[in-house]
């Protein structure tokens, strides 16, 4: 059982299969059939809603896609459809009057981004209107009207008091682990359990592939795991700390780490979408661990009360294969502050500017001085089965004169590092000769001859 708030009202679930999607369970139980399916893996945004959590005296709103949201991880939370805004709000208003909708059927998920955005949810602040739409997909009326319309209506807070108290009375009643603590004890003694976070990436193998996830358990509630400590030697992120979260802390350290964030789904996705999910699963084509390796990130992995702490590269072994033992569990990532010194670049190669996966993901992090790379971290994504370094271009270029001569040599050497794939987001030739363009870009952008390049 879980019971969550669906516009102000108690609604008790039964959660007997905990891979049930929200979007099933609103269309089929709750007959509330503005959010659709378009898509059933967190592409369209056409089943969009909003999630509101307490945090302290408030609720914090989130748009997430209902269609890879399975129902237990609503628990103890509040629910906003399109249905909750009755035809007449101000966003629903400007999209009529400026014929933002023709077929009609992404429109109740643009409606519920553009809400989301009028009342500051997460993922919006400070964001233009086509970065808050950018996870919503429209095939008929081009995005103009529906641009128009969003940037009609202001940004304010709409008073939750009443919510914030029907929050503090309700009794969840699924019983997610609430600590860390709960979380090691849960899976030293049941090891096989799948773990779920924001089910941006496991949601998809329940909607396409149909999986079988066995016994699941569900951590993103869990307040150890969303801990953001941005002190001055580092930044240290929870497993469970989302994309959205995380984003300004991010581009504190370096803004090419601010805008790859922006580029990772859409703000659905970065709502859900967690720093430790992202690095558990092991894709080779994730777009966050490429950075974090180039920046010199350690993990640290849990298992009961042992904790232990790698190189984020040392985790990833092979296609599919992590250094996690039974019942251990990612706890946190700690990534060192960069040092005035050091020229940082990272660049994601996709072949749709928005919500798409890397099909290159490149990350440099070089030390200079006086002339010379003292210091050279080279790492990549899609272009091996896991994200990786390059240590034949990071020694093409370590103890050398920062020259076009070492870069080029650099650049040749990294066709030894790779042994990339043919797949539908690139050939194996595109990907070598893109990976050492970028390197190329990299010193055609700051071949400046000075003795310090500030990334």
């Amino acid at each position: 059982m879980i019971r969550f708030l669906l516009d102000g009202v108690v609604v008790e679930a039964d959660a007997a299969d905990p891979t049930v999607t929200l979007l099933d369970y609103l269309r089929y139980t709750l007959r509330r059939t503005g959010t659709k399916e378009g898509c059933a893996e967190g592409d369209c945004g056409a089943c969009t809603v909003l999630v509101g959590t307490l945090e302290g005296d408030a609720v914090k709103w989130r748009a997430v896609n209902a269609c890879i949201l399975f129902l237990p991880m609503l628990d103890g939370k509040a629910l906003k459809t399109v249905e909750s805004l009755g035809g007449e709000h101000p966003v629903q208003r400007e999209l009529v009057a400026r014929h933002g909708s023709q077929c009609g059927f992404c429109t109740p998920g643009f409606v519920m981004s553009l809400y989301g955005r009028s009342i500051g949810a997460a993922g919006t602040e400070g964001e233009s209107v086509g970065d808050v739409i950018a996870g919503n997909l429209c095939r008929c009326t081009g995005y103009g009207p529906i641009l128009a319309a969003g940037e009609a209506v202001p940004v304010a807070a709409e008073d939750d008091a009443a919510l914030v108290a029907a929050l503090k009375a309700l009794a969840p009643a699924y019983g997610h682990p609430q600590t860390a603590d709960d979380l090691a004890d849960l899976l030293l003694a049941n090891p096989e359990t799948r773990i779920v976070a924001g089910a941006t990436d496991v949601g998809l193998w329940v909607t396409k592939q149909h999986r079988d996830l066995g016994p699941t358990i569900f951590i993103g509630d869990i307040a150890d795991l969303k801990r953001i400590e941005d002190g001055p030697d580092a930044l240290t992120l929870g497993a469970a700390v989302s994309y959205s979260d995380a984003r300004a802390a991010l581009a504190r350290l370096h803004p090419d780490l601010g805008e790859l964030v922006r580029r990772i789904g859409g703000v659905q996705v970065r709502n859900a979408g967690t720093i430790g999910g992202n690095i558990a699963n092991g894709s080779p084509i994730g777009d966050m661990p490429p950075a974090l390796i180039a920046l010199g990130a350690t993990l640290t992995l849990r298992r009961g009360a042992e904790r232990r702490t790698m190189p984020l590269e040392s985790f990833f072994l092979s296609y599919g294969k992590q250094d996690r033992r039974p019942g251990e569990f990612v706890e946190s990532v700690r990534i060192p502050r960069p040092s005035p010194d050091m020229l940082i670049r990272v660049v994601k190669l996709s072949k749709r500017f928005d919500s798409d996966i890397s099909g290159v993901c490149g990350a440099f992090a070089l030390r200079l001085a006086d002339g010379m790379v003292t210091e050279a971290r080279v790492a990549f994504g899609g272009m091996a089965g896991i994200p990786a370094r390059a240590p034949g271009c990071e020694a093409a270029l370590t103890g050398q004169t920062w020259s076009a001569e070492t870069v080029e040599a650099a650049a040749q050497a990294l066709a030894a590092d790779y042994d990339p794939i043919d797949d539908l987001r690139g050939s194996a030739a595109y990907r070598r000769s893109v990976a050492a363009n970028l390197l190329r870009r990299l010193w055609a952008e700051r071949s400046e001859p000075v003795s310090v390049l500030h990334g």
